[in-house]
């Protein structure tokens, strides 16, 4: 037409949600003081029906996937709508909790996480990480396709232990059962040491990765959870 034209794209801000979800024994463990029992399946549950309505308000779409005691038990294709959001509630609420359970592998779900999604989306990987070696190739692999943001799941008593007294403590996925007494400062100095370096091992691993993460407490506010979590996904996309 002997005139130069200048393509203008319009953005796609339609976005699909994926929540890979831990929901292994493990999980079943929280803190309970006076009336308050703060989970860390509690702790999740309220993490993705808050955000997943949140998410489907604005048009965009949220799947999830279950990993339970059996490895990957459920998918929930993903769709928009108010009806999804209660067809996900419901479904974590009734989902079976198990006494005892092989050791967590979360790389399974990883795993299916990557070659099931086809379309790049925004995923949630929800877990304690509490897991086999060998989830982190998964991770980044998933990590190359799609947007993933790792929230880690911890109660304060998995990192300091209390002075009560001489406990017995059991796995909550094995049923394995330990004597311990938490009179003891150097025991407990230990608990703490071993809980730290787990953390910090964590975050290793996530960086080589190259997945942002963040941790998510059971006595954290939840509110402002998700607003530290939009903060750095808006970061992230500058």
């Amino acid at each position: 037409m002997n005139t130069p034209y200048v393509r203008q794209y319009v953005e796609d801000r339609e976005i699909t949600a994926w929540f890979l979800l831990d929901l292994s024994p493990s999980v079943d463990f929280g803190t309970v003081l006076a009336d308050l029992d703060r989970q860390k399946r509690t702790v999740l549950i309220d993490f993705v029906t808050t955000l997943a309505r949140v998410l489907t308000r604005h048009g965009n779409r949220v799947g999830a996937m279950f990993y339970g005691a059996g490895g990957l038990e459920r998918t929930i294709p993903a769709r928009g709508g108010r009806v999804q959001v209660l067809r996900l509630i419901d479904d974590l609420l009734k989902h079976p909790r198990s006494e005892s359970a092989p050791m967590t592998d979360l790389a399974p779900l990883l795993e299916t996480g990557r070659s099931a999604i086809k379309r790049r989306s925004l995923v949630f990987i929800i877990s304690d990480f509490i897991s086999k070696p060998g989830w982190e190739r998964p991770l980044n692999l998933l990590n190359r396709r799609h947007e993933v943001l790792a929230v880690r799941l911890f109660d304060p008593r998995e990192t300091e232990l209390p002075d009560v007294g001489p406990l017995i403590m059991q796995d909550a996925e094995t049923g394995e059962q330990l004597y311990v007494d938490t009179h003891d400062k150097r025991f407990r100095g230990r608990f703490q040491a071993a809980a730290t370096r787990r953390q910090s091992e964590l975050g290793e691993a996530f960086k080589r990765s190259g997945v942002d993460a963040v941790s998510l407490s059971t006595d954290e506010d939840l509110v402002r959870a998700i607003v530290r979590i939009a903060a750095m996904r808006r970061a992230r996309r500058k």
